[in-house]
């Protein structure tokens, strides 16, 4: 299979948003504790723009820890989700190449699951340009850990199915040297495992929202899909699957 085009991956969401936001999981509150370790600065009371914002997921976490938060988001499908969730958030369509945001303006900028969706060429001077002196920058991911023997079976049953790399698509952007590969930014790497357990039909809804098969055709993701639940009833016979998720932090501060 030849690797799809960029954008039409990125655009992919806004299609699939309703799923997205009822099915993809959150983050742990060890995170936030991390961001806040890292940066140097609390949460509470910081502003805050939240870059790639999709449906709201970081957003709300960082609403709960009484952060002044403004969303950006580019995607008309993913920021009506976003409003629906979260109506009295400001939100303003951009991205992180552009950002529509007055220079020196906030404190922190977050990027959750959504650094590797920019050019960092452009992305890094946009940051430094909206930040605040002593601000700073936290990307992070998600990602599926390949030591969990059931979670690296099933990467290889998409790799198969996409003749793709799979895992290292997935972790595309989420290692220092590859997020910021000219080290412009001096990030602080951090990784935190977290699980959930969910019911079968949430964790195909979760994975059927990422950009791969929301590209796919129609015959081959209903295919796909079915063998799926199948191998996965054989490791979880009750039907609740347990995730496992590395996530994978990235903190720089500026200069105060």
């Amino acid at each position: 299979m030849t690797a799809p085009d960029h954008t039409t991956r990125a655009h992919s969401f806004n299609t699939a948003a309703a799923q997205y936001a009822a099915h993809r999981p959150s983050y742990p509150p060890a995170l936030l504790d991390a961001v806040e370790e890292l940066s140097g600065r609390s949460l509470r009371g910081a502003r805050v723009a939240d870059i790639g914002a999709g449906t709201g997921k970081a957003t709300g976490l960082l609403l709960a820890r009484g952060s002044d938060v403004i969303a950006v988001e580019p995607g008309y499908g993913m920021a009506a989700e976003l409003r629906r969730a979260h109506p009295d958030v400001p939100l303003v369509r951009g991205d992180g190449n552009h950002l529509p945001l007055a220079t020196a303006s906030v404190d922190l900028l977050t990027y959750a699951q959504s650094w590797h969706w920019t050019d960092p060429s452009r992305s890094i001077p946009e940051a430094r340009r909206v930040l605040r002196p002593g601000g700073a920058i936290a990307l992070w991911w998600n990602v599926s850990p390949a030591d969990v023997p059931w979670i690296a079976e099933a990467g290889a049953r998409r790799a198969a199915h996409f003749g793709l790399d799979v895992k290292a698509d997935e972790r595309l952007g989420t290692h220092a040297g590859v997020a910021d590969p000219e080290d412009r930014l001096g990030l602080t790497a951090r990784t935190l495992r977290w699980t959930r357990h969910v019911p079968l039909d949430t964790h195909l809804a979760n994975l059927g929202s990422h950009s791969m098969f929301l590209i796919d055709t129609e015959e081959r993701r209903a295919a796909y899909f079915a063998e799926e639940r199948e191998h996965l009833l054989r490791v979880f016979p009750d039907g609740v699957i347990e995730e496992t998720y590395d996530v994978d932090l990235l903190v720089a501060r500026t200069e105060a």
